[in-house]
């Protein structure tokens, strides 16, 4: 898996909306929407603030299966 189908996972076990997920971290719906797609990665500051949002480290975040 790419951090985009682990993002897209964390967010629908959770039952949010791409918008939801981007309120809570602070970007546009579009940059969860590139990042679940593959056409963008995220910052490593917002890797930071969506790991602390879903309460997994960094690296689970970047290597969840």
């Amino acid at each position: 898996m790419n951090i985009g189908a682990n993002i897209k996972e964390l967010r629908l076990e959770r039952g949010l909306t791409q918008a939801e997920l981007a309120k809570e971290i602070g970007v546009s719906q579009k940059a969860i929407d590139y990042w679940e797609h593959g056409t963008n990665e995220p910052k490593a500051s917002y890797i930071i603030l969506l790991a602390d949002f879903f309460g997994i480290s960094c690296d689970e975040l970047l290597r969840k299966q």
